[in-house]
C-alpha cells in the first residue's frame, strides 16, 4: 500500500472515530430540572418622633429645657447603631460670639438602655453644642455592658422596636455679661444615621 493511501486511510479512520464519538454523546439519557430562586433585600427605616425635638423662644441665661423623643425602627432589618451628628447655625445680631458655646446638652440619655444594677442612667453625651459639632455618638448604644450578661438591653435597635430618649438643654449662665446674645437665635440640626448590622449566614 502506498504512503498516500495509508495517510488517506488513517484520516478516514480518524473522521469515522470522531463521528462515532460525537454521535455517541446523543445516546445518553438526559433530565433537566430548573429551580426558581429569589433574593429580596431588607429595608432600613429609622423614624424620629417628633421630627422637631425643640422649638423654644424667649430663653435667657439659666433656663433649662427638658425634651423627650423616640427613635423607631420601622424597617425590616435590625439597626446596629444610630450615629448622631450635630450641626447648627447662629443668627447673630450683636457680635461674633458663638451662641453654641453657651447652649449645653446637660444630658442626652437612652432610657431603654438604662442599667438595672450599675450606672442606671445610660447617658449618650453631655457637652456644649459647639463641642458636639462634628462628633458622632451612638444614640442606641448601651454604654455599660450587661451585668454578668443579664438585666440590660443590648445595643442597637431591633426591627419594630422603639427607644425612648431624653435630653436637657441649658442656656448656661456663666456669671458674666451675656448681653451680646440678646436677640440671637440658633438653628440646631441633629441627624440620626442608622447603620445595618453585620452580614450573616442565611
Amino acid at each position: 500500500m502506498s504512503f498516500k493511501k495509508k495517510i488517506g486511510l488513517g484520516v478516514a479512520s480518524a473522521v469515522l472515530g470522531i463521528s462515532l464519538v460525537g454521535g455517541g454523546t446523543f445516546a445518553y439519557f438526559n433530565d433537566v430540572e430548573t429551580t426558581e430562586n429569589t433574593f429580596a433585600s431588607g429595608t432600613l427605616d429609622l423614624t424620629v418622633d417628633p421630627s422637631t425635638i425643640i422649638d423654644v423662644e424667649n430663653i435667657k441665661p439659666g433656663d433649662k429645657m427638658n425634651r423627650h423623643f423616640e427613635l423607631v425602627n420601622d424597617g425590616s432589618l435590625d439597626i446596629s447603631e444610630v450615629l448622631l451628628t450635630t450641626d447648627y447655625s447662629v443668627n447673630d445680631d450683636n457680635g461674633d460670639a458663638d451662641f453654641g458655646d453657651h447652649i449645653r446638652v446637660n444630658f442626652l440619655k437612652n432610657a431603654d438602655k438604662n442599667g438595672l444594677i450599675q450606672d442606671p442612667e445610660n447617658v449618650i453625651t453631655s457637652a456644649y453644642l459647639s463641642d458636639l459639632k462634628g462628633e458622632m455618638p451612638d444614640a442606641v448604644k448601651n454604654q455599660i455592658e450587661a451585668w454578668f450578661g443579664w438585666g440590660d438591653e443590648d445595643s442597637g435597635l431591633k426591627s419594630g422596636d422603639t427607644d425612648d430618649l431624653y435630653v436637657q438643654f441649658e442656656f448656661v449662665d456663666n456669671g458674666e455679661d451675656q448681653n451680646v446674645f440678646q436677640g440671637d437665635s440658633l438653628e440646631l440640626e441633629w441627624s440620626f444615621d442608622a447603620k445595618q448590622t453585620d452580614g450573616e449566614l442565611k
